[in-house]
């Protein structure tokens, strides 16, 4: 029997009544039925229907691979295939380092105005790696490039080539030319801006400048040209003294350059990037003794007398008498520190304190001294002079022949007797030797034979040999300046000496120093030392009145109206430097003023004069006077008014 049973009938139910406007609706989720052929289109329109999503997916997925492609194309370029060149332009960016200069000291006269000062200046530098061809895209830009500068910096366009295409083809940094004018560097920033202006549109066109550069920095100027050149010294184009203060200063006067290191591109800065700085600290400035009024008066005076004496050489120092300050220290003939393309190198330096020399009469005071110190005579003393004397192995005389002459110690110095000194001093001791050892002390005290203290660059401390040194006939030439060299500095501070009542005061050339905080430091005091006693001292001056004053006096063109003046010549024979050999004559004059209450000391001196007198009193004395005048009137110092004391010259056989 079969397990399948019948299928089961559906019993009709009552119909539903149709209502005309219903529609059929389809059951959840079946689709809506389609309308049969002949059968008109419902109402609404017809759905949309989304395509496939494939076609779409593959053109978005043949893009990103395409993308990707070129992004791996260019990765391998600039990592395999270019790779040389783009290190070599990422090289451009890198952090360079420039040194910040120091704004150097000003240099000034003892009331501010400056005698050395700085300006604004630009040193033209260049990157000689930005004028290869792989950067410039030409092979001739070094030479393009020094065409255009060559004119403006006023160099051969041969040399600039040399620095913008170095054997060393990494070579970053070249310095084209140092401390060039505003002016210059504008010139140049202009020429560079207008080429690369014109690149922009015209693509033939190069920047070829775009390699060079500036860095700020200074010049130094001297407002008064050759005013107190021997003294100050200079700076040359690279930044480095030459001599004078600006030499022996140095350290004061620079400063310390301070750096900076910072990311640049193609040459320029790259602010985003960060810097470092250290910044530079100014130099301090150097306030001398130095007054520019009486400095300049004295190198006038000093340079007439050498021109209208036809001479090699001159020097003019003025002292203060009470402080050791030098006021004045003149050389003729001089140099433009400004310039020293013209410049005679015999003339760089400052002769007065370089040149060693025979003082000859001026030295006499220093003999006098020590008679008169240690007692063995006085200015009354009487002293027989002959024409000539025998010693030794020489016989001596003075400048003229004359007869016997029948003189004081004090008409000796009047006149100036050579054998009248020898005579005095030999009275120094039992025997010659003594006497010179005497005498030789005395030399020394005065500063003879030792640096001024100024410690001046080059300066000479003169020649004095010990005395069992001395030969036969400097036992007797010493005394009257001869078989000795001293410096004008030195001279000069030996009637200081005699001035300032027997003491020695160390010359100064400094006053102080003011830093860049503004405060002054003033120079250490110098040092003193009692050479003679006061009354000595005062006898001696009014010993140097004679010599101005008297009728018999050889200094008679150095009276200055109004004012009682103590002085000495001195007509020494001269040493040729060139052929060591005695030519031709040192002329000199030395003195203070006013004699009884001392304030300024004046020494001349001038070396082989070939035209005219070559006696110190005649060429020298006026120099003095002019001088003294000047220095005098801009100090305003008076007249003291007092009668000169008048000291016998001679005595009746």
């Amino acid at each position: 029997m079969s397990d399948r049973q019948p299928p089961r009938r559906r019993v009709p139910g009552p119909a539903r009544p149709a209502r005309p406007d219903a529609r059929r609706r389809p059951a959840p989720g079946a689709r809506p039925a389609r309308p049969r052929p002949g059968q008109g289109r419902p109402a609404a329109s017809k759905p949309l229907r989304l395509g496939s999503p494939r076609p779409r997916l593959r053109l978005v997925g043949l893009a990103l691979t395409l993308v990707l492609s070129a992004f791996v194309v260019r990765l391998f370029q600039v990592q395999a295939v270019d790779a040389s060149t783009y290190a070599a332009k990422a090289e451009q960016n890198r952090y360079v380092g420039q040194v910040l200069a120091a704004d150097r000291g000003e240099i000034t006269d003892r009331s501010g105005v400056a005698l050395a000062t700085s300006e604004d200046a630009y040193d033209i530098t260049a990157d000689p790696t930005m004028f290869a061809p792989g950067m410039l895209k030409i092979a001739d830009g070094p030479e393009q490039a020094a065409a255009l500068l060559a004119p403006i910096l006023g160099q051969e366009q041969e040399d600039l080539v040399r620095k913008l295409r170095p054997k060393n083809p990494a070579l970053r940094y070249v310095k084209l030319a140092s401390r060039q004018t505003p002016q210059v560097w504008k010139q140049i920033k202009d020429l560079k801006s207008a080429l690369a202006k014109k690149a922009e549109t015209d693509k033939s066109t190069h920047n070829v400048l775009s390699g060079v550069f500036s860095v700020a920095t200074s010049k130094r100027v001297y407002p008064g040209g050759d005013l107190a050149a021997g003294i100050l010294g200079w700076v040359n184009g690279e930044g480095k003294p030459g001599g004078g203060i600006e030499l022996q200063l140095n350290k004061q006067l620079a400063g310390k350059d301070g750096k900076i290191r910072y990311a640049q591109s193609g040459g320029r800065l790259v602010p985003t990037a960060g810097s470092t700085e250290t910044p530079a600290v100014p130099g301090s400035d150097v306030e001398l003794t130095i007054d520019r009024d009486i400095q300049w008066a004295a190198q006038n005076a000093i340079s007439e007398q050498v021109k209208e004496s036809a001479a090699d050489r001159g020097y003019v120092i003025v002292q203060d008498t009470r402080t050791g300050q030098v006021l004045a220290m003149a050389n003729s003939p001089g140099f433009d520190p400004n310039d020293l393309s013209g410049a005679d190198p015999a003339a760089l330096g400052n002769a007065a304190v370089q040149d060693a020399f025979e003082p000859g009469s001026t030295a006499k005071v220093m003999s006098m001294a020590a008679v008169l110190q240690q007692n063995v005579a006085t200015p009354g003393t009487h002293v027989i002079v002959p024409n000539r004397l025998h010693r030794g192995d020489r016989l001596f005389k003075d400048d003229i022949d004359h007869p016997t002459w029948y003189l004081t110690l004090n008409g000796v110095l009047a006149k100036s007797s050579n054998i009248g000194t020898i005579l005095a001093t030999g009275q120094l001791g039992k025997t010659q030797a003594q006497a010179n050892k005497v005498l030789y002390d005395y030399l020394r005290r005065f500063g003879l034979g030792s640096y001024t203290g100024l410690g001046f660059p080059g300066e000479t401390k003169g020649i004095l040999a010990p005395p069992d040194k001395w030969s036969t006939s400097q036992q007797y030439t010493i005394p009257f300046g001869q078989g000795v060299s001293i410096n004008a500095m030195q001279a000069a501070s030996v009637y200081s000496t005699i001035a300032n009542g027997g003491v020695r005061i160390q010359p100064t050339l400094v006053r102080g120093t003011r830093g860049p905080d503004g405060q002054f430091t003033p120079a250490p005091k110098p040092q003193k030392n009692r050479v003679v006693s006061e009354r000595t001292a005062k006898t001696l001056a009014h010993m140097l009145e004679s010599v101005v004053d008297d009728e018999e006096g050889t200094g008679t063109k150095a009276r200055i109206p109004g004012y009682r003046v103590a002085g000495k010549t001195g007509t020494a024979n001269r040493v040729d430097p060139a052929t060591g050999k005695y030519h031709g004559y040192t002329s000199s004059f030395a003195g203070f003023a006013p004699a009884d209450q001392p304030r300024i000391t004046v020494y001349c001196a001038i070396q082989n004069a070939t035209r005219g007198s070559y006696f110190g009193g005649q060429i020298c004395g006026p120099v003095y006077k002019k001088v003294m005048e000047f220095a005098l009137k801009s100090l305003q110092v008076p007249p003291t008014g007092a009668k000169a004391v008048k000291l016998p010259v001679s005595f009746q056989q």
